[in-house]
């Protein structure tokens, strides 16, 4: 497998989403749009629907179809807000206009303009989202709002696609696409000339937000229960949700959470503006407005009208090709401000959580295809000497083991403790294992282990986007049942916020006192035949894994400290790690 593929599957959360410029073709449908069933429909009444493919809403009817192999119904491309291009950028989002007719919902709809590869894609014009029901007559269903991965620079509402999902979790999907990059955050002072909300520079939470309230008002119409919505999000959608946790603004706009894959972000706004004014000052050089990039960067931290006119007079897809190397650090494209508005200053040590009951999921080796697709083995991948040479074995095994070790604390384990005594609502763990025995999985996912990511295909099972890393290791009848059981936890989460049910292995929330019993994390696992469910805790700490790093000979000390320098520091999850070994970090609260 080349190095370009592997770069392609990593720098997308979910592997094919196209997170930093891998273009990955959506699935195709088992069948065409079907004709409307009649000329209207009226909305859920007494927990009935009427099966449609035609609906209403306050602002025209869609047209959407049936996916008849999956029996589910699917709208896609429903406009939640109006377009934010031209002078709407970096605006509040606003209602959509009505429509006159039927709007075409057949079809995936605009996506947030973003790098991709050496070009760009999508347009400004990009807030509208999909939506997937059982084809049923069951109203007054429990609805998730996906929202979709990719350090909120890139992604789309696809990454996810509900079709084959909707009728195991017995829920309406509805997945989002909302503003990115330095369109959908940016801190930078001369914007500031709005409301409090919009002098925030967290566009793309104010996307986020718009999309739930289309959510609460019209998810009636498709047979959902506006008073049963759960949001969730993977990767930079997953700590997405866990800042709309401490947001005032979503105060009351969902009931429930999870996060997959996310963890606690916060940037400071001055250090991101700076970040941001640097990233640009070469756009400003070229274009005449300064004579060399430290006048430029000096003059884009100001608050002029000039700067402000220059900023709207860069064409979209300038904008969207910035920091496009951030990777996972969001040192390089900073977001989600502590703005004091949006999210408040101090981050997570706020005592004023929306606390909802929250489902909080890691993979046990997260780290794997970043590091796979680090640069610094570029080489070794492409010429195969990563899997043959023992010497870059032994390297790439000691930062997927402690990048992995790291990132899985950082995703449930760190977020956990510090919201325990503020957070009122249950909190539950869980850790896939899935793919760490190379006997069970094949070579193919045996490289890889439970990655970034493996949670997708078993709560989307026609997910096609992982086939080419992990061949059919979701085929087989254990991953089958697997897939079963984490949609029933999924399923009875999202309709009363409690996993348990008949059949599944008893879950216990985390608490301090469940994690010292081992008890605090719900495992799930497969072999060959059959799933495996059961209670455990991390067998490690962030200060454990620190010193396991220091202690281990499998490796030089001069490979360890340029591993440590080039590979793992500056990460969302290496705040500690920096400290330890005084490496570049990032602006992160996870302390």
């Amino acid at each position: 497998m080349t190095y370009r593929k592997w770069g392609a599957l990593l720098l997308c959360p979910v592997l094919a989403a196209g997170l930093f410029g891998a273009s990955v073709p959506m699935p195709a449908y088992a069948a065409a749009p079907s004709a409307p069933v009649s000329n209207d429909a009226g909305p859920s009444q007494s927990g009935v629907f009427r099966p449609q493919t035609l609906q209403s809403t306050p602002f025209g009817r869609v047209q959407g179809f049936r996916d008849e192999s999956n029996r589910a119904l699917v709208w896609q491309g429903i406009p939640y807000a109006d377009p934010t291009s031209g002078t709407q950028r970096w605006k509040a989002p606003s209602d959509p206009q009505p429509w006159s007719g039927v709007l075409d919902a057949t079809k995936p709809g605009n996506i947030a303009i973003q790098a991709s590869g050496s070009s760009t894609a999508g347009t400004e014009d990009a807030l509208n989202l999909d939506i997937y029901r059982p084809d049923n007559a069951q109203g007054k269903l429990p609805v998730i709002v996906y929202i979709h991965g990719g350090n909120n620079q890139t992604g789309k509402s696809t990454e996810i696609t509900g079709s084959s999902m909707v009728n195991g979790t017995n829920a309406i999907f509805v997945s989002v696409n909302y503003r990115l990059g330095p369109l959908g955050f940016n801190p930078l002072p001369a914007l500031k000339t709005g409301t409090d909300e919009e002098n925030s520079g967290n566009y793309g939470l104010l996307d986020i937000a718009k999309s739930l309230d289309w959510v609460k008002a019209n998810i009636g119409q498709f047979g959902g229960d506006a008073d049963n919505v759960t949001v969730a999000g993977f990767s930079a959608g997953g700590r997405d949700v866990m800042a709309m946790l401490i947001s005032p603004l979503f105060e009351g706009k969902f009931d429930k959470a999870i996060s997959f894959s996310g963890g606690m972000t916060i940037a400071d706004e001055d250090a991101s503006a700076k970040t941001f004014a640097k990233a640009i000052a070469p756009l400003a050089v070229a274009d005449g407005k300064k004579a060399t990039e430290s006048e430029a960067y000096d003059w884009l931290l100001t608050t002029g009208a000039d700067v402000r006119d220059y900023l709207y007079s860069l064409p979209a897809d300038k904008l969207s090709r910035l920091m496009g190397n951030a990777g996972i650090r969001m040192s390089v494209f900073p977001h989600l401000y502590g703005d004091g508005t949006v999210l408040p200053r101090e981050g997570f040590d706020t005592k004023h959580y929306n606390d909802v009951p929250l489902l909080m999921l890691t993979g046990a080796q997260e780290f794997s295809l970043f590091g796979r697709s680090d640069p610094y083995f570029a080489d070794s991948v492409n010429d195969g000497t990563i899997d043959t040479d023992p010497n870059i074995i032994a390297k790439y095994n000691f930062i997927n083991k402690y990048g992995g070790e790291l990132y899985s604390l950082f995703n449930v384990q760190e977020s956990a403790q510090k919201m325990f005594n503020r957070y009122k609502a249950d909190i539950y763990g869980m850790q896939i294992d899935f793919g760490r025995d190379a006997y069970t999985v094949g070579r193919g996912m045996g490289l890889l282990g439970a990655f970034h990511g493996v949670f997708v295909p078993l709560l989307s099972p026609d997910n096609a986007n992982y086939d080419s890393a992990v061949g059919s290791a979701y085929d087989l009848p254990g991953a089958v049942a697997l897939g079963q059981t984490f949609r029933a936890y999924i399923s009875n989460f999202v309709r009363d916020g409690n996993p348990n049910g008949a059949g599944l292995t008893p879950w216990k929330p985390w608490t301090p006192q469940n994690a010292l019993n081992g008890e605090s994390m719900l495992i799930l696992d497969a072999n060959r035949r059959s799933a495996v469910s059961y209670l455990s805790a991390p067998a490690f700490t962030y200060d454990q894994v620190i010193a396991a790093m220091r202690a281990d000979r499998t490796i030089s000390e001069t490979d360890k400290a340029d591993l440590i320098a080039k590979v793992l520091s500056g990460r969302w999850f290496s705040g500690r790690l920096d400290q330890s070994f005084g490496t570049p970090s990032m602006w992160v609260q996870q302390e």
